[in-house]
């Protein structure tokens, strides 16, 4: 079996999103989705994984983290992809792939734009309208920022704190909050592909910086203005691998992924 193809950049912030095969709703119970959240933590004691934030859905799952050495995100996406996965089927009595084969990789720059991406990333359910709140969704990061537990912690508290400028837990806590219901009462919460399609989110200096980094890699790809904010573009969308006979003409190389395979 061919080594997955693996893209690395010290102390990065990575936006990971991972979806069910053919978006199949394969984490619709809460124990699947518990048991995905169970292996995070087990990734976090084994690799030393950096989580920021996290959310699983029915059919996907959101990950923010640091990428602090070459191995740790894809050995983490390993155990916790493959493990959800082999429980389900092994209690299912079912066979063929679970998720995706490759998982999505955004960078996000360290600044007001990490500061969002947290947000939608807690955002999600209540886009989906199947909560109000996203305090009201428990398999997501909000609530341990709002009251962090004292054990089985998963969310870097205090790397967090540092990224967000922030000196204690009482201010993120607060702000965090802030930022959530400001969004919520604009009624902004719309998705934003740039979060979970794109190389890069950020500065134009930045998304240039990341561009110029991952060399051969991002060939191709356009730097362009979204809004307030850079991306640098995929040349088509990630999470259509399943084309009709029309969209297969497009090619696979205009993707851009981490590769993750399972033994």
């Amino acid at each position: 079996m061919a080594r997955a193809n693996r893209h690395y950049i010290p102390n990065y912030v990575w936006h990971i999103t991972h979806r069910c095969h053919k978006k199949e709703f394969l984490l619709k119970f809460s124990k699947d989705r518990k048991r995905w959240i169970h292996w995070l933590f087990e990734a976090k004691k084994r690799f030393g994984l950096r989580i920021l934030n996290y959310a699983v859905t029915s059919n996907h799952i959101h990950l923010l983290v640091i990428d602090s050495d070459r191995e740790v995100i894809p050995k983490s996406i390993q155990l916790v992809a493959g493990r959800t996965a082999q429980e389900f089927n092994q209690r299912k009595n079912r066979k063929g792939a679970f998720w995706e084969d490759r998982y999505h990789a955004t960078a996000i720059e360290t600044d007001k734009h990490l500061i969002r991406c947290l947000v939608y990333i807690d955002l999600n359910m209540v886009r989906a309208g199947v909560v109000k709140h996203p305090s009201e969704w428990p398999m997501s990061g909000y609530n341990e920022i709002q009251d962090p537990p004292d054990r089985y912690t998963l969310i870097d508290l205090k790397g967090l704190m540092e990224l967000c400028g922030m000196s204690d837990k009482e201010q993120l806590r607060n702000e965090y909050k802030q930022w959530t219901e400001d969004i919520i009462r604009n009624n902004d919460c719309t998705r934003e592909s740039c979060w979970t399609e794109s190389i890069a989110v950020g500065s134009m200096s930045f998304v240039e910086e990341t561009k110029l980094k991952l060399g051969y890699k991002a060939q191709g790809r356009k730097v362009v203005e979204c809004n307030d904010k850079f991306v640098l573009r995929e040349l088509t969308v990630p999470y259509n691998t399943h084309h009709s006979p029309k969209k297969g003409l497009l090619r696979p190389e205009n993707s851009y992924y981490w590769e993750v395979l399972y033994n």
